[in-house]
């Protein structure tokens, strides 16, 4: 491990999904954006996920084996964190996958802008491989205050925020179920006042979590979203992984990740025929109200 600065220090939470973990290490690894540490945090593995992080012979990567923290390890993560060094700091997940451009990308934004708290579009991802867009735009007053009121629609993994910032008001809480990121962005964005860099682009992939036991994540958004993607014509075929016998969805997004160069561009460019085609519907459907109430 170098002794400079990184620029990103990326957290890697896990917890015994040694089947899909090797990905998301290589989605890191694979960054255009090199000036990183990837802090692994195995809380309480008890599968193959030490095995599954010892074949990375990457000096950046560094494994943090602990004890099984209470609930989701949100006290592991933070462990880790107070040892992170980088300006930035990223999180990964062991069931999510990075496209290569995402710290170039969010880092970039950060750094022309000056803020210190981003995001990039979500993709959130069906069991059965429907890639789905979220349009959360917290520049719009309404969009934040729903945000910080009603439920999280941005996943962790498209989140990139300065390391100041985490010093400034706290740790990922340790005090709560579930949902931590979520109450650490709203403290986030308290402080910033509601300053935040969207990145209106994709940059990642993010799995419905297997204990969810759910078909998709993302509340009522993200079925409504499933539903429309499984019954348009028109939803987009680069919106749709395939994946085969026991492979996981993560291995059939790999698959296209790694043999379509073309394939995260074609990705981008749905999302907004998607875009498109819901504000269309919404139209359609409006309208007939609007000329009824002229009439």
């Amino acid at each position: 491990m170098t002794t400079t600065r990184p620029k990103f220090s990326i957290l890697l939470p896990t917890h015994n999904r040694c089947d899909v973990l090797g990905l998301s290490v290589q989605s890191v690894l694979r960054q255009t954006e090199a000036d990183f540490e990837l802090l692994i945090v195995a809380d309480g593995c008890t599968d193959d996920t030490l095995a599954v992080v010892s074949r990375f012979a990457d000096s950046r990567l560094r494994l943090f084996d602990l004890p099984k923290a209470v609930g989701f390890g949100y006290a592991s993560r933070n462990l880790a964190l107070r040892e992170a060094r980088g300006q930035y700091v990223a999180f990964a997940a062991h069931d999510d996958l990075w496209f290569p451009d995402h710290l170039a990308v969010l880092g970039g934004a950060l750094d022309q802008t000056g803020a210190e708290w981003g995001y990039s579009q979500p993709l959130w991802v069906s069991t059965d491989g429907y890639v789905l867009p979220f349009f959360t735009n917290l520049a719009l007053p309404d969009e934040l205050h729903l945000f910080m009121t009603n439920a999280n629609t941005i996943p962790a993994p498209c989140v990139v925020h300065s390391r100041r910032l985490l010093e400034e008001v706290g740790y990922w809480p340790e005090d709560v179920a579930e949902a931590a990121d979520w109450r650490l962005w709203q403290r986030m964005l308290k402080a910033t006042a509601g300053k935040a860099v969207f990145v209106p682009m994709a940059t990642g992939l993010h799995f419905s979590a297997r204990w969810r036991e759910s078909r998709v994540s993302g509340g009522a958004d993200g079925q409504m979203l499933v539903e429309i993607a499984e019954r348009a014509a028109w939803w987009p075929t680069a919106l749709k992984l395939q994946p085969v016998g026991r492979k996981t969805e993560q291995d059939a997004a790999w698959t296209v990740l790694t043999s379509r160069p073309n394939w995260v561009p074609a990705v981008r460019l749905a999302v907004s025929t998607v875009a498109g085609r819901i504000a269309w519907m919404a139209v359609r459907n409006l309208l007939p109200q609007l000329v009824a109430a002229r009439g």
